[in-house]
């Protein structure tokens, strides 16, 4: 293009975004519309698990179809994330018709809109366009928010970053906790290393705007594994860190929380370990702790909790795999936090009762915690299962049983 662009804010909130396609470029890019508050349409064959658990909870609507012109009908800009250029140029003709600004990321000499590079640093958000040149406006980008003092950190060692295992033809990984929800909570370590990564394998649970910050040129991977839904083994998940790695790639294996809370980040390392493939592991905020927290509920408080225990719900307390002494847990006096125990929380808190935890403890509830969508149901462990089933309580949840949930309301 011979002319700059003129740059523009735009306030979505309540308005319609078309999105087509439904891809690692949709992956990226539909948080940041969402965190905008748009009503996102998209439109597509076929979802990334990321993405259909986004379209199962109602955040935005599926059409899973391929494109038709009525679809940008009532919209107020649309995002290309295919790249099919015949399919691509279809939406530009429909747009054009329509006076409907439209991203193309096949194609940004023939889009008439450009994504910015973006950082945020509390109410202030910067957006860099680079004349074309995405990795120009990275580069932009990463000094205005190292001067804004968003991310800011020390940096590492060689020898500190790889670790102590030998590299193999510059590859390597690293196992990073992006946090509960929040993406400001992801370490400075953590943000550092996405900065830095050729490939990143990312969950469900990690936050979509560190997504959105990614160079354009990064690989990204989608191993959500959605509960109760479609995923990927976990043999896949070793097999793919373990190839890239071995040709030479950075990878960033990008998890929600803690990558060794509950997040199988041992079996990961031994994988790595074993094709000798270089590992960092960076600690990350556990949902664990920072769910109760976000709801106003400490773990432990004076008086009230001196111990709290974290414990896998994902078997129900008959299961013959179950590792969990529920009826040793129910003779503590302290927190319990329960992971990825909604589906079986009714057996859970009746196992609790039978062994002598009071009916009346009180317990709650934490849905998508420290996002904007976080929600809280407060209730007692002989209610709560009912309680969250009537509330439409969804994952990822955060169950806490013990007196503190109500500790600081005194």
């Amino acid at each position: 293009m011979s002319t700059s662009p003129y740059p523009l804010g735009l306030r979505l909130d309540g308005r319609r975004v078309v999105v087509v396609g439904g891809g690692a470029v949709a992956t990226r890019r539909v948080p940041a519309l969402l965190d905008a508050g748009a009503d996102v349409l998209l439109v597509a064959p076929e979802l990334t698990p990321a993405l259909r658990a986004r379209a199962d909870a109602g955040r935005l609507r599926w059409v899973p179809r391929r494109f038709a012109p009525e679809d940008l009908d009532g919209a107020w800009l649309v995002q290309v994330a295919i790249d099919d250029p015949i399919a691509a140029e279809s939406v530009s003709v429909a747009a054009a018709e329509r006076r409907i600004f439209c991203v193309r990321a096949d194609d940004r000499t023939a889009a008439t809109a450009w994504t910015p590079a973006v950082t945020r640093h509390g109410p202030v958000t910067v957006a860099v366009l680079g004349g074309g040149n995405p990795r120009r406006a990275m580069t932009v980008r990463d000094a205005i928010r190292d001067l804004l003092g968003a991310r800011q950190g020390p940096q590492l060692t060689p020898a500190a970053e790889e670790g102590s295992l030998p590299n193999v033809g510059g590859g390597r990984v690293a196992l990073v906790g992006a946090g509960p929800g929040d993406p400001e909570l992801i370490t400075v370590r953590g943000w550092r290393l996405l900065t830095e990564a050729d490939v990143v394998v990312a969950d469900r649970l990690v936050p979509g705007l560190l997504l959105d910050e990614l160079r354009p040129d990064v690989e990204l991977v989608d191993a959500s594994k959605i509960p109760y839904g479609p995923s990927r083994a976990q043999e896949e998940i070793n097999q793919i860190l373990v190839d890239r790695a071995l040709a030479g790639a950075v990878v960033v294996r990008l998890k929600g929380g803690d990558p060794y809370v509950f997040g199988r980040g041992g079996e990961e390392l031994l994988a790595c370990a074993a094709a000798g493939v270089p590992v960092t592991v960076v600690p990350g905020v556990t949902s664990s702790i920072a769910a109760p927290a976000a709801a106003g509920i400490p773990v432990t408080h004076r008086g009230v909790a001196h111990e709290f225990t974290v414990v896998s719900g994902h078997l129900a307390p008959d299961a013959p795999a179950s590792l969990v002494r529920w009826e040793a847990l129910a003779g503590l006096r302290g927190t319990l936090v329960i992971l990825m125990g909604l589906k079986n929380l009714a057996a859970i808190a009746a196992t609790l009762i039978a062994h002598g935890r009071p009916p009346e403890t009180p317990a709650a509830v934490v849905q998508e915690a420290t996002t904007g969508a976080q929600r809280v149901l407060r209730s007692t462990l002989d209610a709560v299962a009912a309680d969250a089933l009537a509330a439409d309580v969804r994952p990822p949840a955060v169950v806490v049983v013990g007196d503190v949930v109500g500790a600081l309301d005194r």
